[in-house]
């Protein structure tokens, strides 16, 4: 989550998973950069404006994999209170459209895409796998980084063992016996933990309908999710929710 401001707010009080609070003064333009699954509390002592953005981790992974062709993307939040101009400049533009009376969707949705690129060319390292790590009879790591990141932006999507396979250049089963080494679970297993991940976020930090939770995620319908979440989380998506 990036959060830009709009409008100058002074004496912003934010504490992180550390509970340590921090106090500054968000002038314009002042930039926030949350990694996922961070918690953090705020409190503001006079009037707040400001956008927000909300980039899901698989997009962020294929915004960096354009960007920087490998290797995985690793958010480096900058100092509280850090002006970022350019990112105000996107921030006022995506407010004006917004508040058309028929906004235009295509045009919203570009200028988060550039808001996203913004975010990964400024505010992200590369984290790769080191070079001397042993496959064992599991994937290479060219291998495994590709059908990584293949997963990681396509989970929400219907996608193949096959698919998966071509991709590290072997057979369907030598692939799953390779991949299931290398990761410690099955394909199917490893595609379903990102699905849940991403489901629970959208349960606790959006206002969408479980239906429209369970189609974002990838699950044929509401009670895919469920009965899925209730069997590998030992929590319904109603019970995750709640924690809003």
């Amino acid at each position: 989550m990036v959060a830009v401001m709009l409008a100058s707010s002074p004496g912003i009080k934010v504490s992180f998973d550390d509970h340590t609070v921090h106090e500054y003064d968000g002038d314009t333009g002042a930039i926030s950069v949350i990694p996922a699954n961070t918690e953090r509390n705020v409190t503001w002592s006079s009037t707040c404006e400001k956008v927000i953005v909300t980039v899901p981790p698989p997009r962020l992974l294929e915004l960096a994999a354009h960007e920087f062709g490998s290797g995985q993307a690793v958010l480096q939040a900058p100092p509280l209170g850090v002006i970022d101009l350019r990112a105000l400049h996107l921030a006022e533009m995506l407010k004006m459209e917004l508040a058309r009376e028929v906004p235009n969707k295509i045009y919203i949705e570009s200028l988060i895409t550039i808001f996203g690129v913004h975010i990964v060319r400024n505010y992200t390292g590369v984290e790769k796998f080191p070079p001397s790590r042993k496959s064992g009879g599991g994937l290479s790591n060219r291998s495994a980084l590709r059908v990584r990141e293949m997963l990681e932006s396509r989970f929400s999507s219907k996608i193949t063992v096959a698919e998966l396979a071509a991709v590290s250049g072997l057979s369907p089963r030598h692939f799953i016996q390779a991949f299931t080494r290398t990761f410690g679970e099955p394909p199917h297993k490893y595609v379903l933990r990102l699905r849940l991940n991403f489901a629970e976020k959208l349960l606790v930090e959006s206002v969408l309908s479980i239906a429209e939770v369970a189609h974002l995620s990838g699950f044929s319908d509401q009670s895919h999710m469920t009965a899925t979440m209730s069997k590998y989380r030992n929590r319904t998506p109603r019970q995750v929710r709640q924690q809003r």
